[in-house]
């Protein structure tokens, strides 16, 4: 991963142009994403009496779960509402939402306070896919329905099922691996981008996986979330998970 400036100053910068970059929205009111991306530990312990992220959490569970919903309504017209329901559920799990949370950066830019960042607290998936929901609902507060919607939509661009069902290859690639991994060793796999090559019309990436138990895997893709949908894809294989 890049290293960053984490300094509040250099962090609240970064993120913001980072993040408006990946959401694919620019925002009118700055302060909607920086108070997304304040924890609660860390307006405790810096800034006494700061808001923090909590509220947002609240509302965009709701915006989250409206948008996934309506973007599955239209795209399987015939579907029922069982499946649809798995599939929403399927794609907003903690495990999924925190690995839409770490494509977004936000594992890298949240404000954490000492304590959960000693516990570990921007590796967890609990912690993160709250720091989703809130920037989601900053989206919401900042530019309405609309908005958010785009943003779910490009957020979830790769993660979206291919028919309806309920089965495992209605998950991405990524996020199956982070569940059998958590399940079997633990701990989740480590992505590290190794380099890009080529023009920039058709940039390749190279990116390499590395689960707990040291076994590691190199995939190359038209984009690092690609690439990393294919390494995670081999992965599975070698630890017994059929397509």
């Amino acid at each position: 991963m890049q290293n960053f400036d984490l300094t509040p100053e250099r962090t609240s910068d970064t993120a913001f142009e980072l993040v408006k970059k990946r959401l694919g929205h620019s925002f009118a009111r700055r302060e909607l994403l920086e108070l997304a991306l304040t924890h609660s530990s860390w307006a405790n312990e810096y800034a006494c009496g700061q808001e923090h992220n909590e509220r947002q959490e609240f509302l965009g569970d709701a915006v989250l779960e409206l948008c996934v919903s309506w973007e599955l309504y239209k795209r399987f017209p015939t579907a029922r509402e069982g499946e649809l329901t798995k599939m929403r559920s399927n794609l907003v799990s903690a495990v999924s939402l925190a690995e839409r949370a770490r494509d977004l950066g936000l594992d890298v830019f949240l404000k954490l306070g000492r304590g959960e960042e000693n516990q570990g607290g921007r590796k967890r998936d609990a912690v993160l896919s709250d720091a989703l929901e809130a920037v989601l609902a900053a989206v919401y507060e900042d530019g309405g329905f609309v908005a958010a919607q785009k943003a779910v939509a490009r957020i979830f661009a790769e993660q979206w099922p291919d028919r309806a069902g309920d089965g495992k290859a209605s998950k991405d690639y990524k996020t199956r691996l982070q569940e059998a991994s958590q399940q079997r060793f633990g701990q989740a796999p480590l992505y590290t981008r190794l380099a890009s090559h080529g023009p920039e019309h058709s940039k390749v990436f190279e990116v390499s996986l590395r689960l707990p138990d040291g076994s590691q895997f190199v995939a190359s893709g038209s984009s690092c979330k690609k690439a990393e949908q294919q390494a995670a894809r081999d992965a599975l294989k070698t630890l017994g998970h059929t397509e």
